[in-house]
């Protein structure tokens, strides 16, 4: 942590400061960063160099919508200075989405936004994918709420999740123990917590990924994760060791079972996101799925700024949000199911965030992803060549 201005409205931090770190220097000055990602291992240099999202996106964007200023380690060992009208321009909106493959942030600039002590949450539910995508448009552009988000159970079971500050609260919900946040959305219509425990309301179980590493059976989490290991710091190392030993292979195996991870977050322009449900509902069927609307950003006054390597129109979007794995009898193909989702995303004139594995043809990829405009940037801010090209790196895993 480098600096936090309350009154200017910014927070100033190295890289691999991560936003547990961050957001809790930010909240004991009375602000947070305007957009902090689910979960508390993610990096402020990592978010920009990715894509970050979080439920205040609706307001502010992606997490680099937010970003004021960045330092950056190039290949040949300069640092330059990138803001959004110096003679780096060019590499301050072509960063993000990058994943290291223009070099590397040192120190990020970035807006924060006034909190209060807490959050008032109302769970809206819906049973009809057409009306609860026309809802979330309408509230949306009422702008009532500070925070939106969703989930979706099912095709028939889905809600929209609207939060409030407010100074006070007649109780507060704990969930980072034996009460698990996302089981309490269908089970109640109104809730509050305190800000900072609305913030990492998902770190807990990994939005609901726990349930693989047993987190969410009332015995192994009392007994055997206790509240200090539940979160996604521990639950990152057991997976990292299960892809390593590959003991769900093994069962697999004798199961006679074939898996694919589908582990993805796509953005789709909120006129076809009913389309794009419907489609995962029959092609993909993982349950449940986040929702998160990212709302256009306005730079300086004018339109939405357009990010070289992650260009989105000035429109609401919708982030579906869906980590599982599909299990199947028959066999596919390697990543059959991920390439289903990659060509609807395309063909909804959506974009898909990049960490997640990726099979889109060279050309295909060079044509969504900046194209000769990464070119340029490559050949002006690495032309040596010491980083990896982006579709080398995350879809070839150079």
């Amino acid at each position: 942590m480098l600096a936090v201005d309350p009154a200017a409205g910014w927070v100033e931090a190295e890289g691999m400061v991560t936003y547990e770190e961050l957001t809790a220097a930010c909240l004991a000055r009375g602000v947070m960063p305007a957009v902090v990602p689910q979960l508390k291992t993610i990096t402020l240099g990592g978010a920009v160099a990715g894509v970050g999202i979080e439920s205040s996106s609706h307001r502010y964007g992606l997490v680099h919508d937010t970003v004021l200023e960045i330092d950056v380690l190039l290949g040949d060992g300069r640092v330059v200075t990138a803001t959004r009208d110096n003679e780096h321009a060019d590499l301050f909106y072509g960063f993000p989405n990058s994943y290291g493959t223009l070099g590397y942030a040192l120190r990020v600039k970035a807006k924060t936004v006034p909190v209060r002590p807490y959050v008032r949450l109302e769970h809206l539910d819906f049973f009809d994918a057409g009306i609860y995508f026309s809802e979330l448009e309408k509230r949306l552009r009422a702008g009532e709420a500070d925070f939106v988000d969703g989930t979706v159970f099912s095709p028939k079971k889905m809600f929209i999740t609207l939060g409030r500050f407010t100074d006070k609260a007649p109780y507060t919900s704990d969930y980072t123990f034996e009460k698990i946040y996302y089981r309490s959305i269908p089970a109640r219509r109104d809730d509050f917590l305190s800000v900072h425990d609305y913030i990492w309301r998902w770190d807990t179980d990994w939005f609901w990924c726990s349930k693989n590493v047993f987190a969410q059976n009332g015995f192994f989490r009392k007994y055997l994760f206790g509240k200090k290991r539940l979160g996604s710091r521990h639950y990152t190392k057991i997976m990292r060791w299960n892809s390593r030993v590959g003991v769900t292979r093994k069962i697999e195996k004798l199961l006679g079972l074939h898996s694919e991870s589908v582990i993805q977050d796509v953005d789709i322009p909120i006129s076809r996101a009913a389309e794009f449900l419907e489609f995962y509902a029959r092609e993909i069927g993982l349950w449940p799925q986040w929702i998160c609307p990212i709302g256009p950003v306005k730079d300086a006054g004018h339109a939405t700024p357009q990010f070289t390597l992650y260009p989105m129109r000035e429109d609401w979007y919708v982030n579906f949000g869906f980590w599982d794995v599909k299990r199947t009898r028959e066999a596919h193909p390697a990543g059959h199911f991920n390439r289903l989702i990659e060509r609807k995303v395309v063909e909804l004139g959506g974009i898909k965030s990049l960490y997640s594995d990726s099979y889109f043809p060279e050309d295909e990829f060079h044509r969504l992803y900046g194209g000769e405009a990464y070119q340029a940037l490559k050949a002006k801010y690495d032309p040596a060549g010491a980083f990896p090209g982006l579709y080398q790196k995350v879809v070839l895993k150079a």
